[in-house]
This record gives C-alpha cells, sequence and structure tokens, in this order.
C-alpha cells in the first residue's frame, strides 16, 4: 500500500512509539528522512548513540555496512536496514578474501580499517579508524609500525602526509568523492570569492589542497555553526547541505556541481545513489513487517567489535 508523505511519517512515528524504535539516519540520506530521525549523524556516531538508548529496534537509514556496525554495538537490539540493496562502494572496494591474502603477503603489519567496511573486513582488522579520529589514532600506534591502511587510498594518503607515516594503502574508493572535479571547486570559487571550500577527507588530494576545511561531514557542519562566515563551497555528498541549511539558516551553501562526463551528460556525482535507496515507504513497511533484518554469525561479530572496541580506547 502506497500513502501519501505526511500520512507515512505520522505511521512512522507512531510505529516507532508502540514498537519501542528508533530513526537514525545519516547526513547523506534525504532530507524527509532526516526530519523523522531521532538522531542524524555519520556512521559510527549513530551506533553508538543508539547502543546509549533502551530502545529495542533501531532503523538504520543508510548504507549496509552501517546497519551492521549497529548491530556490533548493539548485538541485544533488532536492526532493521530499509533496503538491503544500500551498498558502498567504498566498502564494496575491499572484500574480506582479498584483505585476508594481502594480509598473509604482509604478516608483519597491523590493519587499519576505515569504519566505512563490512563486518567482515572489521573482523581482519586491528584497529578501526574515522575520518574524524584517524590522524588521532594513527599518532598513538608505535612510530615503527608498519600499517596496511584501507579501503580509502584517498584518506590514507592525506593521513600519511600529515603523519609523515608510510602506510601501505590499499586501492579503494568513495565513487561520489572521487569524481568531484578541482575545475568546478575553482569556478565556484570565481563565483563566490569569500566562500569557505570545505572537503571531505576522501576527497582527492588536487581538491583537498584547494580546501580550507578538510574533515567529515561533522567536522565541516560544526565549522559551517562556529565560523561568521556566510558562504561555503561544500565538496561531499549532498545530502549534508539539509542539516547545514537547517542549523544555520542564515549562511549559503553551495555543493559542487556534478561533472560533465565525455559524452556531455551530467554525472550524479555529488550523490550516492545507495543513500538515496532509504526511503519513507521502505522505513514504514520495513517497521511494519519487521524486515529486513540485519543478523551476524556470531564468531565474527566477536572480531569485529574488537577493533572498534581498540578505536575507542585510542580515540
Amino acid at each position: 500500500m502506497t500513502l501519501k508523505k505526511e500520512e507515512l511519517k505520522q505511521k512512522i512515528r507512531r510505529m516507532c512509539k508502540e514498537k519501542d524504535a528508533i530513526i537514525l539516519a545519516h547526513y547523506y540520506t534525504v532530507g524527509d528522512i532526516q526530519d523523522i530521525a531521532d538522531f542524524v549523524g555519520d556512521s559510527l556516531a549513530l551506533a553508538r548513540k543508539a547502543a546509549e538508548t533502551n530502545a529495542k529496534v533501531m532503523v538504520m537509514c543508510g548504507v549496509h555496512f552501517m546497519a551492521e556496525t549497529c548491530k556490533l554495538l548493539s548485538p541485544d537490539k533488532i536492526v532493521l536496514c530499509p533496503d538491503m540493496n544500500a551498498g558502498c562502494s567504498l566498502a564494496d572496494s575491499c572484500k574480506a578474501e582479498d584483505l585476508k591474502a594481502f594480509k598473509e603477503e604482509h604478516p608483519d603489519h597491523l590493519v587499519v580499517s576505515y569504519v566505512n567496511t563490512t563486518a567482515a573486513v572489521k573482523a581482519l582488522t586491528d584497529v578501526v579508524v574515522t575520518s574524524g579520529n584517524a590522524k588521532k589514532v594513527i599518532d598513538q600506534l608505535p612510530e615503527d609500525a608498519k600499517i596496511i591502511f584501507g579501503p580509502d587510498y584517498n584518506l590514507g594518503n592525506y593521513i600519511n602526509e600529515v603523519t609523515d607515516r608510510q602506510m601501505l594503502l590499499w586501492n579503494g574508493g568513495c565513487h561520489v568523492h572521487e569524481r568531484f572535479s578541482v575545475t568546478n571547486i575553482l569556478q565556484l570559487k570565481e563565483q563566490y570569492p569569500d566562500a569557505v571550500v570545505m572537503a571531505h577527507l576522501e576527497c582527492k588530494s588536487p581538491v583537498l589542497a584547494l580546501a580550507d576545511v578538510k574533515g567529515s561531514t561533522a567536522k565541516m557542519l560544526d565549522y559551517a555553526k562556529e565560523s561568521d562566515r556566510k558562504q561555503f563551497i561544500v565538496a561531499t555528498e549532498a545530502g549534508i547541505l539539509h542539516e547545514m541549511r537547517r542549523a544555520c539558516p542564515e549562511k549559503e551553501f553551495i555543493p559542487v556541481p556534478p561533472e560533465i562526463s565525455e559524452s556531455g551528460l551530467e554525472c550524479s556525482c555529488n550523490e550516492c545513489q545507495y543513500m538515496k535507496l532509504n526511503t519513507l515507504q521502505k522505513m514504514y513497511d520495513c517497521l511494519k513487517n519487521g524486515a529486513p533484518e540485519i543478523t551476524i554469525d556470531a564468531e565474527m561479530a566477536r572480531l569485529a567489535v574488537k577493533p572498534i572496541e581498540r578505536m575507542l580506547e585510542l580515540s
């Protein structure tokens, strides 16, 4: 049964109350979902926040690995994922079997994995990091430690630069952040000469070189709130602009536009099609049916939560 938007929102909130459920929405989901969520934020922050609540059920509106992380931190709770096809190009770029083989080729290396990975990859990892705490965590590892960092090459390359490390980098990337155009940013800088350029650390180094603010979505949002500047050019997934505009209605946020492909067609490179698989209708259906539900093998979960706990100790 297809319902109208406002009716769906009301029914979703009613079911949350009836089923003792909470809604978690990543910054990159559509505004309608963010508006009715109990918590909006980055993936790990959402999982940690949910673990602190007494809710029996959580609906993770993001991508699949985020729902897995919620389950790892809240093993006794029911974790629902509105669309199991909501994957992640970055997580998909590092398969567990490939990382296992790579580890065997480098047995003297620690494995540091970005949180944007599957539970199976986390189970092969020594410590997990986020874009917000990666430098802090890496700084606390022994200076002579040999490190495999994955799967995001751009984040790893940035951390190498700012820490003088020589980590061995996995060649993975986010299909959204990989495609931001230096040309487009330079054009925007000409058009908005007083604007602050903000870029996510998953962007390539030439893009980061143009940025005044480099960091996670949370860091960019916090900067926008605290800054007295009025215009911001934003190089990350466009969903974050909803929260930026809500938090700072008097300020202007300009998304870096989609690039033009060789065929002359505009590419939706500033939106993640996986995040946009989350819809109000799917949220309603998953709450109503109690499915799709995230399950993780007990032994894999035991191993996968350890690097997260290690990260929390170091950060």
